[in-house]
């Protein structure tokens, strides 16, 4: 199944077809995605469920290693407080005993008291959504942007402040230096409308590089 189109969020990527798809279109418009597709093979879906409990994983998952923002997800999850409801009616003691510091703690009670109409969300363009999110503290542009690519499907997010993808472009497009953040975002707007997938492509390529060239 191809990506579906709505006139106000534009594409939507809904399966591996998708993907194919905007990687096949990428391939073609620039030769250098071509070798680098050739060397990651089928690039992941990587679809998430939206709603609040994505979020605050984002949150969680903020300066901490993956398998420590696992560890403190599955206290939170056992002790059932995923929710915004939940949140709010926890205990500081009981957040820190998930494994939350007290700035996340602050952020999670954000969230939840920011009254987010998530399946609202769903039919919003992705720069008001990305808009609505980065107005709750502890929500920066980056995580926006990768909920937006994610966990609603938005083909055309891309996500330029993210170190991997700087880094894959530098090496992928020979440049002297790592771009910055508007450097990044100026160079993906070539590749609208799959920019979505053009980060699924560096972030694959990141690894395959890194292997190759012991880039960091």
């Amino acid at each position: 199944m191809g990506a579906t189109t709505d006139v106000n969020v534009g594409r939507v990527i809904v399966s591996d077809a998708c993907v194919a798809e905007g990687a096949v279109w990428l391939s073609k418009h620039d030769d250098r995605f071509a070798a680098a597709l050739a060397l990651t093979g089928p690039l992941p879906l990587r679809l998430r469920k939206d709603g609040f409990a994505a979020l605050l994983d984002a949150i969680v998952s903020q300066q901490v290693s993956v398998a420590a923002a696992d560890a403190i997800w599955g206290r939170l999850k056992s002790a059932g407080l995923t929710g915004p409801r939940k949140i709010k009616a926890a205990s500081d003691d009981a957040l820190r005993a998930c494994g939350m510091s007290r700035q996340k703690i602050r952020y999670a009670r954000a969230l939840a008291d920011a009254g987010i109409r998530y399946p609202a969300l769903r039919n919003m363009t992705t720069d008001d959504v990305i808009e609505r999110l980065i107005e709750v503290p502890g929500i920066g542009k980056w995580t926006a942007e990768i909920y937006a690519m994610f966990s609603l499907g938005r083909a055309d997010v891309f996500a330029p402040g993210d170190l991997a993808l700087q880094e894959a472009a530098r090496v992928l497009f020979e440049l002297d230096a790592r771009p910055t953040e508007k450097e990044l975002r100026q160079m993906s707007e070539v590749w609208s409308p799959w920019r979505g997938v053009a980060a699924r492509l560096l972030w694959a390529y990141y690894h395959v590089a890194k292997d190759r060239e012991g880039i960091r």
